[in-house]
């Protein structure tokens, strides 16, 4: 069976829209609201505080307890200065994948969801299937919380929740957490040769970003060599720093971001408390110097892990639907996934496509991997209609 036709049609129109996390994402979900009207689907949104973005929840079938949850983010990462060669807002099929921002990562999956919606709907399913479509995960998974607060509450509770990220449409039971945090310095500008008149900002972050480098080393030191993940050892990287306006002026402000990704049960702010000392420190040292100066730490966002399940109900159940009998699989990367877990859901995940693909120039999801996707909900469709 070939990837075509309405499927197809809807991964094109979702991948039109430029759902770059920056950008709101309403238009996408006000055509999701439309093409779910036309089958008659009831929906509702999630919106966020300052009502420019949406989660969205539907159920096709009853409202009944033991059902499933198909998961997916609409965002997708930026495509700034990644030398595309194709129009990244475009499906385009060449050599048997199909290429666009988003088709691995993960509208792909949404678009195999919403495909399925048909069908589900002629097999007058015994058990539901809701849809959960969620925002801003590609910036520290800011909108599932919210939409799972209303499943909770809401919902009859569901069986499952399979999170659609892309794993080559097998089975994966566990992933780390990401915390994502920044440091703030202040000093006070003076003529690089009067250092007693003033406090370089940079030079009081370099000492604290040494600091983090040797925690990140000792943390790979310390790997525990029975760990699932690759690597096996938690990693912290500083990924940007901003600071100072010229080459002789002691700067004023220096900032930095860096993230620390945690295998459960690991809690990363544990792991930190020696850092956050040292930064109260370097906090209480500046201000000596001069009152205005200091050091702030903030949390940008605190995902959880995603720990493996004992006889995980969501993952025996992927592996039915996925045709999986290969061995227990965990990934690196974070998602929405703890989330749901951490909310008493049985979760599981499995999507088209590979994350080696995500979020590069030309980033694509294999053709084979769409087909293996829609027999996964031709056989979820089975499942609905014929569960007890």
């Amino acid at each position: 069976m070939s990837f075509s036709g309405p499927d197809r049609d809807i991964l094109q129109t979702l991948i039109g829209f430029d759902t770059t996390s920056r950008h709101s994402n309403l238009a996408l979900i006000e055509w999701v609201e439309a093409y779910l009207d036309r089958h008659g689907v009831p929906h509702r949104r999630v919106l966020n505080a300052e009502g420019t973005k949406s989660n969205l929840l539907a159920t096709v079938g009853p409202n009944v307890e033991g059902g499933a949850v198909l998961s997916g983010h609409t965002d997708v990462v930026p495509v700034d200065g990644q030398p595309w060669s194709t129009d990244p807002w475009t499906v385009v099929e060449r050599d048997g994948r199909l290429y666009g921002r988003g088709t691995c990562d993960m509208k792909g999956f949404l678009a195999l969801a919403l495909g399925a919606v048909p069908g589900l709907i002629a097999a007058n399913p015994r058990k539901p299937v809701h849809l959960a479509f969620s925002y801003d995960e590609e910036i520290g998974c800011l909108g599932a919380p919210s939409m799972i607060e209303v499943i909770q509450r809401e919902l009859p509770a569901p069986a499952f929740v399979v999170v659609g990220e892309p794993t080559d449409m097998v089975a994966v039971n566990g992933h780390k957490g990401i915390a994502n945090f920044r440091v703030t310095v202040t000093g006070r500008e003076a003529h690089s040769s009067q250092t007693q008149q003033g406090v370089s900002a940079i030079m009081a972050a370099v000492k604290l970003m040494a600091a983090l480098t040797e925690l990140a080393e000792g943390l790979e030191r310390d790997a525990d060599p029975a760990s699932p993940f690759t690597p096996k050892w938690p990693t912290l990287t500083i990924g940007t720093v901003h600071g100072g306006t010229a080459g002789n002026i002691l700067a004023r402000e220096c900032k930095f971001i860096f993230d620390l990704r945690t295998q459960p049960p690991l809690d990363p702010l544990a792991i930190l408390a020696p850092f956050v000392a040292e930064v109260r420190a370097m906090d209480a040292a500046l201000k000596a110097r001069a009152p205005e100066a200091g050091v702030v730490i903030e949390t940008l966002s605190n995902v959880p892990g995603f720990a493996p399940e004992p006889d995980g109900a969501a993952e025996n159940f992927a592996r039915r639907l996925a045709g999986d009998n290969g061995p227990p699989r965990a990934v690196s990367f974070a998602t929405e996934a703890g989330q749901f877990q951490r909310a008493g859901l049985s979760t599981v995940l499995c999507g088209p496509g590979s994350i080696a693909q995500a979020h590069q120039p030309d980033e694509f999801v294999e053709v084979s991997q769409m087909e293996r996707g829609q027999a996964f909900m031709r056989r979820l469709t089975e499942w609905a209609a014929s569960a007890g």
